[in-house]
């Protein structure tokens, strides 16, 4: 935790918050984080639709050449993770969602 942070710390993010929610408010909501430890992120995570993740990652502008994909939990869940910077504040989308069962139990020879 920051020693010393404030509320008023964390107002550029919480101020990039309120932009989202006026202007896309339409959009599918996320899981939302603000951290005192990251004082200037503010992070979206979405969760089983990549769909919710990628209508964000379009309305932002964000390149699709601009998200890394990876995998966790032992390629189980798919992730797909984004950074930019918008109205001051680092914004992070983050996305997870099940890797179809045929692609998991694929063998190559």
């Amino acid at each position: 935790m920051s020693d010393g942070l404030t509320l008023d710390d964390l107002a550029v993010p919480l101020r990039v918050l309120r932009l989202l929610a006026a202007d896309f408010g339409y959009l599918p909501a996320p899981e939302i984080d603000v951290s005192a430890v990251y004082p200037n992120q503010l992070v979206l995570r979405f969760h089983d639709d990549l769909a919710d993740f990628e209508a964000w990652r379009d309305v932002l502008g964000i390149a699709p050449d601009g998200v890394e994909h990876g995998t966790q939990s032992e390629g189980g869940t798919r992730v797909l993770r984004t950074l930019t910077e918008y109205a001051g504040a680092e914004l992070k989308l983050v996305a997870y969602a099940p890797v179809p069962d045929y692609v998991r139990s694929r063998t190559w020879a």
